[in-house]
């Protein structure tokens, strides 16, 4: 079972329990924290939701990602932009197109934190 930790200069992937098994550390709380509170954002969460539900779990930007929001192209990337530094989100560059994937590991961490330990 995983959650994410920061490295200084890339994300990687450390070990812990459900939240209801055992409390996590003082670092595990922060990455979740920070994961939790990118997808707290009403725009961020539907970014997220289009991505993760879009045919084959890759979006681009401009060509999947645009459509209903009535934001600047510059607001959406920002919101990307969190999204990808929370550890959310993979982006993929191919000419002048930016696709973006869940990170698996991020996944699976949010389920692993929020999923039932064993019963008492």
């Amino acid at each position: 079972m995983t959650i994410l930790s920061l490295a200084p200069a890339a994300m990687t992937v450390g070990y812990c329990t459900p939240l209801s098994r055992e409390p996590i550390t003082t670092t595990q709380a922060e990455v979740a924290s920070r994961m939790l509170k990118a997808l707290a954002d009403p725009v961020r969460l539907r970014l997220m939701s289009m991505v993760l539900s879009h045919e084959g779990g890759e979006a681009c930007a401009m060509c999947d990602l645009t459509e209903g929001f009535d934001l600047a192209v510059s607001t959406l990337s920002h919101h990307l932009k969190i999204l990808h530094d929370a550890g959310l989100v993979e982006r993929d560059k191919r000419g002048v197109w930016v696709y973006y994937k869940a990170r698996p590991e991020a996944m699976d961490a949010l389920r692993t934190l929020f999923s039932a330990g064993p019963s008492i």
